[in-house]
């Protein structure tokens, strides 16, 4: 029998023992407010997905042609929200993934959200690119922040139908991405948690691996999530 943890009485559900492969019937989760501010590091720099209180279940066989939730007002952040969502109220499977462009974009050029996809292509078409990523990092490879760049405006697309899938193409792309960047930088991955280091737990040395995952999930798993850092290592702290 599965470890029951607790209970929710908000929600009417209960917390069950965590089952790496999921069930025989996974139902996906759409977080409906992803952004910068609710993905935490831990002490590895491993991201965390927090504050799920707008999420919903979506069953798998629903396709996103089908309303299976049809909502009477818009929530979440509003330069983070699906366009479709705004528009119709019609929560669908890929709302997550337009929230991840957003922000894949935001981690290579360090702006705000608002205008960031149009800002981002026009620099692309002008050739500019190199110019619009983070002045904070020094020696960018261009190249793939480039391909990176391409694949969070996929990502942004306003139809639903543009946008990639989740397990199949945005996943497969940033572990190449994150596998290039170990291999570029190991001392810099191996400093920040990307690598086992002497006195870390398994469990923390595989952080960043990926799970398997149902190819309909609308938010990524933290063990799914590449981790991508920046050098030298985390800021000293101030003295109390």
């Amino acid at each position: 029998m599965v470890l029951l943890l607790g209970a929710c009485p908000e929600y009417s559900c209960l917390v069950y023992d965590y089952m790496a492969n999921g069930s025989l019937e996974d139902q996906p989760i759409v977080h409906r407010d992803l952004k910068p501010a609710n993905i935490l590091l831990d002490s590895n720099f491993v991201s965390k997905i927090s504050d799920v209180g707008l999420a919903r279940l979506v069953h798998p066989n629903v396709a996103d042609s089908v309303t299976e939730y049809h909502m009477t007002s818009a929530t979440g952040t509003f330069y983070y929200i699906d366009p479709k969502y705004q528009q119709t109220g019609m929560l669908g499977t890929k709302f997550d993934i337009y929230s991840l462009g957003i922000m894949l974009l935001q981690i290579v050029t360090a702006k705000p959200p608002m205008g960031l996809t149009h800002h981002v292509e026009r620099a692309i078409d002008k050739g500019i690119f190199a110019e619009f990523l983070d002045p904070s990092i020094s020696n960018w490879p261009v190249e793939e922040a480039l391909s990176f760049a391409q694949l969070a405006l996929k990502c942004a697309e306003l139809r639903r139908k543009d946008r990639p899938d989740l397990k199949t193409i945005v996943l497969p792309e940033l572990n190449r991405l994150k596998a290039l960047g170990e291999e570029k930088m190991p001392n810099c991955f191996m400093m920040l948690g990307g690598g086992s280091t002497p006195g870390t737990s398994p469990s923390q040395s595989q952080a960043s691996a990926t799970s398997q995952s149902n190819d309909h999930v609308g938010i990524v798993p933290s063990k799914t999530i590449p981790q991508f850092h920046r050098c030298p290592g985390p800021p000293e702290r101030a003295e109390v």
